[in-house]
């Protein structure tokens, strides 16, 4: 089955970094781009409804002129794209897109704001991960260039972890080197012997394709020791899973968008549950 790309562009100033980032990935396997788009028309309170109808086809056409235009001057015309545009629910959008016959990858951007802490757990790159069941890419940013070297996957003690959506999501990458460590994020004095089980089994399954190994990161600073893992010295890609602690609990939340994914320049790939 095909590849593609869906690639939200909201023609922000990170919008060209996703797009080069994406761009570059799917050149590497031979994935199509689809570049879309969500309009938003503020029509006059009392302007009729064949006048709002008018206002929405100018914006609709609009932004596919621009998003022709802004692919095209990132030499995109060479990787090949399409673009979409909608004015309705993106998530109803997004879901419609995903049910065609393609292997997908969902790709947003992740904002930071002066008070980005306090703001970013609400941002529409969340909500998007929380409502739709596909493997999303996040990316940060000044993040442009697709590497696949170190994967680091966390992984759940409440949840099972979604080995088939994995795999799938690995033939996305191309025979280039890649290493992947399995790591779980402990409370002190947390009991880890289930998790532990966890991880060397998972190692065992991809330890015959990838260089694997898995890591507990526990005691007292947990946080620090993973972020001194994940600081993008080398080329990173953070993967979790919808549903584990890392994105459920808000303290771990927090700490995974602020300290590595946004601090840190890492993308972040979820899985679904």
């Amino acid at each position: 089955m095909k590849k593609r790309f869906i690639v939200l562009i909201d023609f922000s100033p990170y919008s060209k970094d996703i797009l080069l980032y994406a761009a570059d990935w799917a050149r590497s396997i031979g994935a199509e781009l689809v570049l879309v788009h969500k309009t938003y028309v503020l029509a006059p309170a009392l302007a009729d409804t064949e006048s709002k109808q008018a206002m929405a086809i100018a914006a609709k056409e609009e932004a596919i002129k621009k998003l022709e235009t802004f692919g095209k001057d990132l030499l995109l015309e060479e990787t090949g794209f399409s673009v979409e545009v909608t004015d309705g629910t993106i998530e109803n959008f997004l879901s419609a897109l995903l049910s065609q016959a393609y292997e997908h990858l969902l790709f947003v951007g992740l904002k930071g704001t002066g008070l980005f802490k306090q703001l970013f757990i609400g941002s529409v790159a969340l909500d998007i991960i929380e409502l739709i069941n596909e493997v999303v890419v996040a990316i940060p940013k000044h993040i442009n260039r697709f590497s696949h070297e170190n994967l680091m996957i966390a992984v759940s003690d409440k949840h099972a972890f979604n080995v088939l959506a994995l795999n799938n999501f690995l033939q996305f990458l191309d025979k280039g080197k890649t290493q992947i460590q399995f790591f779980y994020l402990a409370q002190p004095y947390e009991k880890i012997e289930n998790v532990e089980k966890q991880l060397k089994e998972l190692t065992a399954l991809f330890t015959t394709r990838f260089p694997t190994e898995y890591k507990i990161y526990e005691g007292e600073s947990p946080f620090e020791d993973i972020r001194k893992v994940i600081n993008n010295k080398v080329d990173e890609i953070l993967i979790v899973q919808k549903g584990s602690r890392l994105l459920s609990d808000q303290l771990f939340r927090k700490f995974l968008i602020n300290e590595l994914v946004y601090e840190g320049e890492t993308p972040l790939i979820v899985l679904p549950s």
